[in-house]
């Protein structure tokens, strides 16, 4: 049987050389892939672990901006991204399902289209799916 696949877990970090540090000392793991995404305010590590990938994610402003609106402030685990064959479709499914999806979703995120869905109606868990293009 098979099932939804996690693609990474998100990790909202105050210092992104730190947490790159603590990866590599703890787990031997160093990031695969590094980004800025200047428009919506996020720089994104993305460290492959034997089973899911993680991304550390340090804001780049103090102030608003996308990537702060949709995720929150606090640091620690962020979100659960699944992936998906289709974002536009999933998304359409989920919503015919009683989950709300957020404004300005899906779009093109860090690895791909993604969308995310408003906690409200997710029980409090913020989920995203992902379609790699």
């Amino acid at each position: 049987m098979t099932g939804p696949c996690i693609d990474h877990i998100g990790i909202i970090v105050d210092n992104m050389d730190v947490s790159i540090w603590l990866f590599e000392q703890l787990f031997g793991v160093r990031p695969v892939a590094l980004k800025e995404m200047y428009d919506v305010g996020l720089k994104i590590a993305q460290i492959k672990m034997q089973n899911v990938d993680i991304e550390l994610i340090e804001y780049t402003t103090q102030e608003g901006g996308l990537g702060r609106e949709v995720m929150g402030s606090r640091t620690g685990i962020n979100h659960i991204s699944i992936v998906v064959n289709n974002v536009e479709d999933s998304a359409k499914n989920y919503e015919d399902k009683g989950v709300k999806l957020m404004d300005g979703f899906p779009r093109k995120g860090s690895h791909g289209q993604v969308a995310f869905f408003e906690p409200e109606s997710t029980q409090g868990i913020l989920f995203e799916i992902c379609e790699h293009l």
